[in-house]
């Protein structure tokens, strides 16, 4: 029975483990004509763990919008394509959108494996409401920032935001100033690699800690939600 059905796959690959490639997965991408992938490289060593040998598309933030029309003709045509970020989900926080709603417009099939997302093990395991919570992903970099801030201050429900090492204390400092600096969070970093890492305490216990210690690794940071 074949793994997909459909013209268009996205399918989650590992956070850090490779290991945590789902079978189904590994199908999917031993069948498709094609993978269009985020980094080539990445993708490839991705493929050489499992065997296989595939074409790969580079797709990714400063190509995509030039090679969307491309890829859904490809697919109209009667291909088959994987596609697939350097970690975790595509789409989340990652390249995956534009050519997903150009599908969808276009009438091509598209389906989402389920798999790997970095921000669910780290709500999970932060001690933090889980039942309720809004995924922000990254901050606005400069424009916009601090009225976004001022905003999700007021959220009641967990908040849920990535951030990369050279920024996480930072932003640690601006939510302890924006949300207070008694604030339950935590900070997650290389999930499920060797040297993972989930640091838990207020936001100015965080922001504290990674002054003092060098942030390597990408993070998860989730905040306690706002109580009225």
């Amino acid at each position: 029975m074949s793994a997909t059905r459909s013209a268009l796959t996205l399918v989650p690959t590992p956070i850090g483990n490779l290991d945590d490639i789902t079978l189904r997965a590994g199908k999917v991408l031993a069948e498709v004509d094609a993978v269009v992938a985020e980094d080539t490289r990445v993708t490839g060593r991705l493929l050489q763990h499992l065997g296989l040998s595939k074409p790969l598309i580079s797709f990714h933030s400063n190509n995509e919008h030039r090679m969307v029309d491309q890829l859904v003709g490809r697919l109209q045509r009667g291909e088959r394509f994987a596609l697939v970020s350097d970690a975790g989900t595509p789409a989340i926080s990652d390249p995956g959108f534009l050519l997903v709603r150009a599908a969808v417009a276009a009438g091509v099939s598209v389906e989402c494996l389920p798999g790997a997302t970095a921000f669910v093990p780290a709500l999970v395991n932060s001690g933090l409401p889980c039942d309720r919570f809004v995924f922000e992903g990254f901050l606005p970099p400069k424009k916009g920032r601090r009225t976004r801030l001022e905003e999700l201050a007021r959220e009641e429900r967990t908040v849920v935001l990535y951030e990369s090492p050279h920024r996480v204390a930072r932003t640690l400092g601006e939510l302890a100033e924006h949300f207070g600096a008694e604030r339950r969070a935590s900070a997650s970093r290389e999930l499920s690699k060797m040297h993972e890492e989930t640091v838990r305490g207020t936001l100015a216990e965080l922001h504290a800690h990674f002054t003092a210690h060098e942030p390597r690794g990408e993070f998860v940071v989730v905040v306690q939600g706002h109580t009225p």
